[in-house]
Formats: structure tokens, sequence, C-alpha cells
């Protein structure tokens, strides 16, 4: 009965995925919307680059695959995540991250807010300022669940609202994001694993923001009409990703690991990239990775590209016990502004 559940588990996420792989193109680059759900808010996948769909775990694989969730180390995983989105720009995001064993699986929540701080409010007739400021709300709220397989395949489904609000205008639209990890080898060191996330419904803006009085056209009575302007709708930045990873075992509680990952964007230029990862005892992690952005020259490549890099410090609270204070950091390179820093705290008890 598991291997029937391997197979149909497999075969759902190729179905799901096939309509992907052939959507992404150049051509329609910048034509989507909400890419703060590209943003990565997690320090330990940020350090890979986000190239560790085949095995990242716990609560961050809400974000890039969401059947790690599953194949938590604990019972119970409560993340906090500050990033420092180009440093010198004034951007941050801040991230939340619970999850919890659930018999052969697992549930999780996660949040995930940018602070754009705040904007002089202008007008056609105050087109210097009116002296009031506003800040734009950005956030996407996800519920998770993630079941594993005989410890071999892992699936998990991702349910997350997406919201986008500033000065009485809003957009919203709810998004799915579904994804697999299979395990093999003899000590379990080698692991495969596909993602698809951010499909869901069109965006548009609407509210009161977008109406305008003006006088009424008809000669016989003088009064103001209200007319509201109607937004375009745009997409979500749908991705697909598909990535490998082998541990080598260095004794009992060491390990190497080397991984790479595709990413085909429906909106943006697909990218590829190889990554490394030593932990030393489940105590401390450095990782390096390198992503590139296929076909694209100097002026039209993204920010996410180049290299990145960062660490872990992972503790047990007091001797002997299973509650473990990780300390988080990654940094990635930038073209312009001065990089992307990362800061996580975990407890996993």
């Amino acid at each position: 009965m598991n291997k029937i559940y391997h197979k149909l588990s497999l075969l759902s996420v190729a179905v799901l995925t096939t309509g992907a792989v052939w959507a992404g193109n150049p051509d329609r680059q910048g034509e989507a919307g909400a890419n703060q759900l590209l943003l990565n808010p997690w320090a330990r996948s940020a350090g890979l680059h986000s190239l560790n769909t085949s095995s990242v775990t716990g609560s961050e694989a809400m974000y890039l695959n969401v059947a790690g969730l599953g194949r938590l180390s604990n019972a119970t995983q409560l993340q906090l995540g500050n990033t420092r989105y180009l440093q010198g720009a004034d951007l941050g995001i801040n991230a939340l991250g619970f999850a919890r064993k659930l018999g052969s699986g697992a549930f999780g929540v996660s949040l995930v807010s940018m602070d754009m701080g705040d904007f002089e409010f202008t007008t056609e007739n105050n087109p210097e300022g009116t002296g009031t400021t506003f800040s734009p709300s950005f956030f996407n709220l996800g519920l998770s669940y993630s079941h594993v397989f005989s410890n071999k395949v892992s699936v998990g489904i991702t349910a997350k609202v997406v919201n986008e609000s500033a000065n009485s205008v809003g957009a919203r639209a709810l998004a799915l994001d579904a994804g697999v990890q299979y395990v093999s080898g003899e000590n379990d060191n080698f692991k495969f694993g596909i993602s698809l996330r951010n499909i869901g419904s069109k965006m548009r803006f609407t509210g009161e923001g977008l109406s305008k009085q003006l006088p009424n056209p008809g000669p016989n009575f003088q009064y103001n009409n209200t007319y509201y302007e109607r937004s375009a709708y745009y997409e979500l930045p749908s991705q697909l990703n598909i990535g490998a990873s082998y541990d080598w075992l260095l004794g009992r509680h060491s390990r190497l690991t080397v991984l790479g990952n595709f990413a085909s964007n429906a909106f943006s230029r697909d990218q590829l990239g190889l990554g490394t990862e030593f932990m030393l005892k489940d105590l401390v992690a450095l990782r390096a990775a390198y992503k590139i952005e296929l076909d694209a020259d100097e002026i039209e490549r993204t920010l996410d590209n180049g290299f990145s890099g960062g660490f872990t410090v992972n503790l047990p609270t007091r001797k002997g016990s299973d509650t473990r204070l990780g300390l988080d950091y990654s940094y990635r390179t930038t073209f312009i502004y001065g990089g992307i820093h990362n800061v996580g705290l975990r407890l996993e008890f």
C-alpha cells in the first residue's frame, strides 16, 4: 500500500508541474505582481540561495518546499526571522513560523510581512506632500500540512492569503503551494525534491483610494459625482523548483552535503545553482552557494543571483535536553546596494 501511495504522490506532483515547466517566458518578465512571495525570509535556506528544495525541513519548508515540513527533528518548532533586504534601501521582512508534528505528518502556520517604512502622502493639489505619511502593508499568511510515507516520500500542501494594501486601496488573493520530497540511499543520504509555488487567483487593487470627485457633466445641476478607476488584474509569480542533494557522512554526527536546484519562473528567466553545507555534530553548520540566471545580461538580470553564505549555531538549552536554541545568519550579494542580510532564531522542543 505504501508503494502505491509513493507512486500516486510522485505522479500527482508531476501532473501539477507539467504546465509550470513550459510556462517560463522571459518576454513576460515584470508582468506578475506580489513578488514578495519570492523573497526568502529564512536564514538557513537563504544561505543556500534557496537551492535546498530536496532537503529543507521544519517550518521554513513552508516557504520553499512544504513537503519538508513533516521531517521535523523535534515535536515542535518555533522560528523568527528578520531580513534586511537590499541593505541601505530601508526595506525589511519579518517572519514567524510554527510547526508541530501530528502523527505521521506535521502542520504549520507561517506569517511573512514586509516593512517598507513610511511614505509621504501626496495629492494632485499637494504634490510636495500634505504633511502626513502612510505605510504600505504587504503580508502573506499560510496554513500548511505535510505527510511522510515510511520516511521515504513526503508530500505537502500550503494554502495562503496574499494581501497588499496602501492608503485605502488593497489587493488580495488565495494561493496554493505543493511539494514532494524523496529520500533514498543506505543512510538516507540521497534526496530529491519538487515544489510548485504561488499558484492562485489573480489580484487587482480596489478601494476608496481609487475614487475621484468630478463635477456633474449635465448643465442643469451643480454637484459632484464619484467615479471609480478600475485597475488591471495581475498574476502571482508562480515558480517550479526541482532539486537534489547528496550527504557524505563524516563520522556519526557530521556530514558534508552537496546540492543543486533548477527554478523555472513563469514570469522571469530560469535559474540554476549549486551549493554546499557542512554540519559539525549537529551544533555548527557552514553554508555557501552560487546561483545564476540563465540567458540574462548585466542589465536584465534580477537581484536574486550570485554568491550566498551563512552559518548556524545550534545548542541545547541544558545538558541532556532535547530542547535546542538555534541562531542562523546568511548574506547574499547583490550588484546594487549592500546585499541581503538574514537573521533567524529557532526554538525546537
